[in-house]
């Protein structure tokens, strides 16, 4: 009974984890007969296991991946042996191996924003002894994609990689504000506009507000929106024609925070390394 309980459990999140690897696709005109429907299953078998399963059954892994346990048993077969997941014989249960970093590592290695941008980054961690991020948009959410943390870090669970809502942080917003009408209008219709913390600003109309204020400002400031006790600075960075190509940002952690003087202080910061980016 236990056992087809947390299969239920796992079920219940199948449709979410073909929403996040579909993504706007979902919203999109039909398919093009291009669309390799098995790629996109390997993809959902990968986006099964997080922090929360870790090691998954075959079974659960059908249940979770919403397919049935023969298929589910040729696309982790197919994984294993390319080395993105390992099986463990004695327990038979599946795990993601170290070869997935291979994505983040390409990724990484062939982005010319990390590349340029990378030693900015640095300077400004020194400058504000402070976390500095870049990061970019995908769909409704920012994703970091170069980070450098700094002792005081609020969270150590944010990593390269990471994602979180463009309409509440202050990168995602920085990079909105620099936005056409009709893709801002896209991510607030992509996006679940809810109350993070009882400082998030979730209302569209506000939130369109709020994006000519920081295209007037040059900057996007967000306390504790996301984060309770998280407060960042944040601006874009543009290519030569001035198309958004990411946000650099530094979070600040409530208790070192001194008010208005700071965010003149790291907004002045932030606004200048976007903009010696951005010229590069």
């Amino acid at each position: 009974m236990a056992i087809r309980r947390t299969i239920a459990a796992h079920a219940k999140t199948a449709r979410n984890i073909r929403a996040r690897t579909n993504g706007d696709a979902a919203r999109k005109a039909p398919r093009s007969s291009l669309f390799v429907n098995s790629v996109e299953k390997a993809m959902v078998v990968l986006k099964a296991f997080d922090a929360s399963r870790p090691r998954l059954t075959l079974s659960q892994i059908a249940a979770v991946s919403d397919m049935d346990l023969s298929g589910a048993q040729r696309f982790t077969y197919t994984l294993v042996n390319l080395g993105y997941l390992r099986k463990d014989e004695a327990t038979r249960t599946y795990e993601l191996s170290p070869q997935v970093f291979e994505f983040t590592y390409h990724y990484l290695n062939s982005s010319e924003l990390v590349n340029r941008a990378s030693p900015y980054v640095h300077q400004l961690s020194l400058q504000t002894d402070e976390t500095a991020n870049i990061t970019v948009l995908h769909g409704s959410n920012v994703v970091f994609v170069f980070r450098i943390v700094s002792m005081h870090v609020l969270s150590t669970n944010t990593i390269v990689g990471s994602s979180i809502p463009a309409y509440c942080s202050a990168p995602g917003l920085a990079m909105m504000a620099h936005l056409p009408p009709e893709q801002v209008e896209h991510i607030l219709a992509s996006s679940d506009l809810v109350q993070h913390t009882p400082y998030t600003i979730a209302q569209p109309r506000s939130i369109r507000e709020r994006l000519a204020a920081i295209r007037k400002a040059g900057y996007a400031h967000a306390e504790e929106e996301y984060f309770l006790g998280d407060i960042s600075t944040a601006a874009a960075i543009l290519g030569a024609d001035g198309k958004v190509l990411g946000a650099i940002n530094v979070a600040v952690a409530k208790p070192r925070w001194k008010g208005e003087r700071d965010e003149r202080r790291i907004a002045d910061l932030v606004v200048s390394t976007a903009a010696a980016i951005s010229r590069r």
